[in-house]
Order: C-alpha cells, then sequence, then structure tokens
C-alpha cells in the first residue's frame, strides 16, 4: 500500500485493510478501512487504530490501541459498536471514560471496607474483612476490574479454601458479595457472581454452633487457676471480669472507663458495641467492682480498662483463649456465658427472663416484648450478686443464696 493509498482521504468500503497490509504498512500516513477506522503510521514508527466518528453533531476521533496489541478484526469491531452507540445517540468517549472509571476488584475491596468501617462493632470486624480477602481473593481477584469478575473467579477463589477451611470460606465468600454488591449499586454490573454458586460448591458438614462450656460446678476452680497463674495482670482481672459479668469477650476486652459508673455500680455498653445493636446496662456485682478498682492501676492514657501490651490496643481475644487452654480448661471463652446461664437455671429460682436479660438476649414474641420493655435491672442485679457468691466458693454461694432466694 503506498503513500497515495495513506493519504487518500475518499471514501472506501467496508474492510478495506487486510491483516497482511496492516503489518506491511511502515509509511507514515492514514490508512483507512470502514467505519471511519484508519491505521495512523507517525513519522517516529508508532501505529495506533483511530476512528473517526461524528458524536451528538460534533466530529472527533477515538483511540483504539496499537496494532500490536488490538488486531484489526478487533479494532472493526470496536469501531462498529462506537457507531451504533453514536447513532443511538450515545456518546462513545463518555462510556469509555466511564468504563476507564471502574475500579479493580481490590480497589473497590479497599473502597467499601472504608464505607462500612465505622458501622462494624469493633476494630478486630474490620481488620478481618479485609485480611482474608488480602489472603484468599486478591491474588486472583485483586487486578480484574469489577465489571470483568466473573462466577468462575469466585469460584477459584473459594474451592481450595471451601472444604479445609469451611468457616474462612464461608466469610470470604460474604465479603467477595459485599463488595459486589457495592459495584452492582455503582451501576457498573448487574449481578453479583458471588451468589447463586451454591450448587458448584461441594457439601460441607454443618458448622457446630456451641462452644465449649465448663460446668457450673467447675468455674469457681478454674478462676482460682487463672488468679494464681503467671498471666498478666490485665489478661487476669479481665477474665475474671468477663465471667462476673457473663459478657462476651469483645464487650470485655474494649471496655472504656466512660462506661463504667462505678459510684452506681453500673457498665453501660453503648449499642454499636452490642452484637444485637441496642445498649446494655449490666449491674456489678461487689466483685466486679473490686476488680475495676485494681483495674485502675492499668491505665495507659487510652481509657480501655483492660489494655493490651501495645498502648492503645485491647488485650487480643486469643490471649484469654489461650490463658484458659493452658491451664488445663477444655472451654472457649465465650463458653462461660452458657456455664452462667445452666447455673441459673438450675440452681436458683430466678425467672428465666431475668437470665436471658442478663444474656442481652431478648425474650418471647415481638407482642410481648412490645409491652416488656423493663431490662430487670434491679433483678439482675440481685442475679449477679449471686452469681459472684457462687464463684466464690461454697461458703459464699450458700450465704447468697439464702438471702436471695427466700
Amino acid at each position: 500500500m503506498g503513500e497515495g493509498m495513506a493519504t487518500h482521504l475518499n471514501r472506501r468500503p467496508e474492510k478495506a485493510l487486510t491483516a497482511q497490509e496492516v503489518r506491511n504498512a511502515t509509511t507514515p500516513g492514514k490508512y483507512f478501512d470502514g467505519h471511519g477506522l484508519f491505521l495512523r503510521v507517525d513519522p517516529n514508527g508508532s501505529r495506533f487504530w483511530v476512528q473517526r466518528i461524528t458524536i451528538r453533531g460534533k466530529r472527533s476521533e477515538i483511540g483504539l490501541g496499537s496494532p500490536s496489541l488490538v488486531s484489526l478484526a478487533e479494532a472493526r469491531a470496536a469501531a462498529l459498536e462506537n457507531r451504533k452507540l453514536a447513532r443511538a445517540g450515545g456518546d462513545p468517549l463518555q462510556a469509555r471514560r466511564e468504563a476507564l472509571a471502574v475500579l479493580t476488584f481490590e480497589e473497590a475491596a479497599r473502597k467499601v471496607h472504608e464505607l462500612h468501617k465505622p458501622t462494624w462493632r469493633n476494630a478486630k470486624h474490620a481488620r478481618d474483612f479485609l485480611t482474608s480477602l488480602e489472603t484468599y481473593a486478591f491474588p486472583r481477584l485483586g487486578r480484574l476490574k469489577a465489571t470483568d469478575v466473573n462466577t468462575a473467579d469466585v469460584l477459584a477463589v473459594l474451592m481450595p479454601i471451601w472444604t479445609e477451611k469451611p468457616e474462612t470460606a464461608r466469610r470470604v465468600r460474604q465479603r467477595i458479595g459485599t463488595v459486589m454488591k457495592w459495584t452492582v449499586a455503582q451501576g457498573w454490573r448487574q449481578d453479583n457472581p458471588a451468589e447463586n454458586i451454591t450448587q458448584a460448591l461441594p457439601k460441607t458438614a454443618k458448622r457446630q454452633s456451641h462452644r465449649k462450656a465448663l460446668p457450673y460446678a467447675e468455674v469457681a476452680g478454674c478462676i482460682d487457676a487463672v488468679k494464681a497463674s503467671g498471666a498478666g495482670r490485665a489478661t487476669k482481672l479481665a477474665l475474671e471480669f468477663l465471667v462476673l459479668c457473663a459478657a462476651r469477650s469483645g464487650e470485655v476486652r474494649e471496655a472504656h472507663w466512660r462506661e463504667i459508673d462505678l459510684k452506681a455500680k453500673v457498665w453501660e455498653i453503648p449499642a454499636q458495641r452490642m452484637k444485637a445493636k441496642r445498649a446494655h446496662r449490666v449491674p456489678l456485682s461487689a466483685r466486679a467492682v473490686s476488680i475495676l478498682e485494681e483495674a485502675k492501676a492499668l491505665g495507659d492514657g487510652s481509657g480501655l480498662v483492660f489494655p493490651g501490651t501495645k498502648k492503645g490496643r485491647p488485650l487480643s481475644d486469643m490471649t484469654l483463649s489461650k490463658l484458659v487452654k493452658e491451664l488445663g480448661f477444655d472451654a472457649d471463652v465465650h463458653g462461660f456465658r452458657t456455664s452462667f446461664r445452666t447455673w441459673a437455671q438450675e440452681r436458683t429460682n430466678f425467672p428465666r427472663e431475668v437470665a436471658e436479660a442478663a444474656l442481652a438476649h431478648m425474650s418471647g414474641d415481638e407482642v410481648e416484648r412490645a409491652y416488656a420493655r423493663s431490662d430487670l435491672f434491679d433483678k439482675r442485679r440481685k442475679m449477679m450478686e449471686a452469681w459472684s457468691g457462687h464463684l466464690a466458693g461454697p461458703v459464699g454461694n450458700v450465704a447468697f443464696m439464702q438471702h436471695f432466694q427466700k
């Protein structure tokens, strides 16, 4: 193809070029095909596909890439789509800008993480969301445009861990789905590839939902072992306080002094730190107050009641769990709530709803809860003193039970 053909601007039939002609085109100029498409060869040897097109009455040129990366067939297909869009009143340039604005999966995930971070119950949930995706999803999905992630990609992430680490895999799938839902809301795609893939995944055993718990008769012995252990002062106090209050690990580890009124003997956990997202008042037994008095000496300026070894950071859940296991007790930290609940049911006359309220559980159906709005605080205070007496040993237990169950 000569220079005359390269600079000739007359209308040319569709598919005027051949793949061989594209490969051989080295003379500077413009080599025209159809639908306004031409190959531009610059004097420095650079070669680009360009489409000349009229968009909403305005003549424009759109770059379609280098022929070393975009074949003649691909350039023709892109040019045809652009022309169809322009003829329908659309703007191929705007569509291209929007496509370039689509984030990669990793970028989208980090964006979603920042958006959701203020709503999570604690910093650990925020860290786990991103850490699990960094470990399992980003290596496969991270560089893909969010619009290009498909079910096969999601399956490739999940299959290696689906049966080996089912709980982790379930959470990774859920978090991928959260990111994809955000991309759907952005208008970047219509589907969520993390959904509707259950049939493609092998069945796994149902998760064991019950945490290991000590019989209530053995809890006092566990507390004594904790006190006698070589664990850090914050760890020992936090674990005993957790058992006394029948509280969740995160509620205790992230407790702040601003939540506690020592004079009124009340610990009020704000809604954002509670599992059910409802503020919860905890009546503090005499022993719980004593623990808090001791904990004042642990202050690191962060406001945490039981600070960890790193300034401003709470104790880790693993620290408490590890201590219980190392002392020879086959129980989960969360299981102490079960121990408390079983003790209340089998060894006291406190009504069921009082014990459930102590655990921040909702009792009764929706109608019943609408009328029964009391948190049974005064009755729970008696219950927690009785529980403290049980943990103090046989003498303390008998004295408290005789006093509170008359």
